[in-house]
């Protein structure tokens, strides 16, 4: 028996541009699957870990900057969503989750793969819906009614995953003679959104407060890659005078000058410099920044003012001086500012900016020079791994210590094509391989991701499923347990610190790249030649050709790598304390 209101839901999703939908098996689901594989113009994927599906499905998303869909049985299935939903939730990634469910009349009769699925995601989701379980023509406009409202809620600003719980009724699987249709005509719900403006008298009202700080700031958070927004920026630092501030994964190292050090000499500041740096206005844009030290900087010397620039909704105050948002396109903002007076305080603050950027950069482009001082280590490793990443790829950058290496060293000016990818919308370790497979299954570029072997092992479903994936490039930093813990103070100072914070463990990736028909290397910095072996090897890493994922291991050891990120936050000390 072929359910309408279920192939009702294929048709209006393709019809909408939700074109790629990621399905987990499950007999519960079958109407659903079957509607979207059968869909000529739906390309479905199956995973069946549903937590990696979620986060595949999440990378995708995040690559093609569209809607995906993802499909899963009743029961726990649906709770294995929840990581991904939530960093989807606050990255502003849109997902369209479909669970399906039991009929209404079986919930709480201990009936099998039965739970409460409605509103199962809570506050992590835009929007949640129910579908009816009846097969009327109301029911049938109903339904898809719901179907077209989420997926338009998905995509208005700031985007992000709703839910349509989906009961079934049994019989649900179709006869084998049954064929179904997707040629009738089915209600459609377009949304058209227009660009998000400011009238010319909030222009004038802006540009009136405007001048009356002399010392500007900007503050990127993460955002995506958009070359446009880049050049606008640009010529609105450069015809202001502005500093701008963006880490790694506010995708801004493209902004000739963009200020990417500032943990670094933001560690141990200087009174007089700190204040110096404070601003008078603070304009913020995009979501979360890694660096703590920024914010604790802009916490303790406060802004008089703080604008923060978005289309819509509501804004975080991070700094805690949050006085304004402005519900504009930045790019709108940033050209309706150019051209206006600037103060030549203004001028003096942006090189003051610039001189610490500098000092910062030749400190830490020189910090391994002297490598008789330092054991080999990860952060040295990072740092190579960077220098040879081939402009243009996409680089994915797991939480924990690969995300705050890759911060503290930064992309060269000549890598502004590289697009960065982190899940800091929980800054969770789960879901950091399956996102990179989503991203790398929705692009041709070359995809990298470089983790720790916590997040490496932790996520090993990522790659159960029947995907070639070529143009993946995996670089393992493995120190056997979370080195991390070593490097903050509280659990380092305890005597349970290996056991029970660290998790130490003998693992290594060879197996796992075994399982899943990956190329893999090792190289073990622990050994004498092991610094030299990884330049030779990762001088063709990146471009090598392949049917299928390389990895790369790098074999580190804890205590030296604690041993020398210590030594940095010394040196730093030395080079920038009162």
């Amino acid at each position: 028996m072929i359910l309408q209101s279920i192939v009702n839901i294929a048709r209006i999703c393709a019809a909408q541009h939700v074109r790629h939908i990621v399905l987990s098996p499950g007999s519960r689901c079958a109407p659903l699957t079957l509607a979207f594989v059968r869909h000529p113009d739906i390309d479905t994927k199956t995973v069946s870990d549903e937590r990696a599906a979620a986060f595949i499905g999440l990378g995708m998303a995040r690559q093609m900057r569209k809607p995906v869909g993802l499909v899963c049985t009743s029961g726990s299935a649906a709770y294995n969503y929840a990581p991904a939903v939530a960093e989807a939730f606050f990255q502003h990634i849109p997902l369209i989750i479909f669970t399906a469910d039991r009929p209404p009349e079986w919930i709480d009769q201990l009936d099998g793969q039965t739970i409460r699925q409605r509103e199962l995601y809570g506050r992590h989701v835009k929007a949640s819906y129910e579908l009816p379980v009846g097969q009327s023509d109301a029911d049938h406009w109903y339904a898809g009614r719901i179907v077209a409202e989420a997926i338009n809620t998905s995509q208005a600003y700031p985007m992000g995953p709703v839910h349509i719980n989906v009961p079934v009724r049994e019989p649900f699987y179709p006869a084998a003679d049954e064929t179904m249709t997707f040629t009738q005509p089915v209600k459609m719900i377009e949304q058209v959104s227009g660009e998000h403006t400011l009238s010319e008298e909030v222009v004038r009202q802006l540009v009136e407060e405007w001048q009356q700080y002399p010392k500007k700031l900007l503050v990127g958070g993460q955002q995506w890659h958009d070359p446009a927004r880049v050049a606008a920026l640009q010529r609105f630092s450069k015809d202001q005078q502005i500093p701008v501030v963006g880490d790694i994964i506010s995708n801004l190292h493209g902004v000739a000058g963009n200020i990417s050090h500032a943990d670094v000499f933001l560690a141990q500041m200087e009174k007089k410099i700190a204040e110096v740096l404070q601003p008078d206005l603070l304009i913020t844009v995009g979501l979360s920044v890694i660096s703590k030290n920024l914010k604790l900087f802009l916490r303790k010397h406060p802004p008089r003012a703080h604008w923060h620039i978005q289309p819509a909704g509501v804004a975080a105050d991070t700094f805690q001086s949050l006085s304004k948002v402005v519900h504009c396109q930045p790019s709108f903002f940033f050209s309706r500012m150019e051209g206006k007076p600037k103060s030549e305080q203004q001028t003096i603050y942006f090189q003051d900016w610039q001189q610490q950027e500098q000092r910062a950069c030749q400190f830490t482009e020189q910090l391994f020079k002297g490598k008789s001082k330092y054991p080999s280590n990860e952060f040295q490793a990072v740092q190579e791994v960077l220098q040879y990443l081939p402009n243009g790829a996409n680089l994915h950058l797991a939480n924990s210590m690969a995300v705050r290496y890759a911060n503290l060293i930064g992309l060269s000016k000549q890598q502004k094509e590289i697009e960065v990818f982190a899940n800091r919308g929980t800054s969770g370790i789960d879901g950091s391989n399956s996102t990179a497979v989503g991203s790398a299954l929705a692009s041709t570029k070359v995809t990298v991701l470089l983790t720790g072997d916590m997040a490496f092992f932790y996520d090993r479903n990522a790659f159960w499923h029947r995907y070639a994936l070529p143009n993946l490039h995996i670089v393992i930093l493995n120190n056997q347990g979370g080195g991390i813990f070593r490097m903050i103070e509280g659990p380092s100072r305890q005597p349970e610190l290996e056991e029970y914070f660290e998790t130490m463990h003998d693992l290594i990736a060879e197996n796992t790249a075994a399982d899943f028909h990956m190329d893999y290397q090792r190289v073990d910095l622990r050994q004498e030649e092991g610094d030299t072996k990884l330049k030779s090897v990762l001088a063709g890493f990146f471009h090598s050709t392949s049917v299928s994922a390389k990895v790369l291991e790098i074999m580190t050891d804890r205590k030296s790598n604690a041993q020398v990120f210590n030594q940095y936050k010394n040196l730093i000390q030395q080079n920038y304390g009162a």
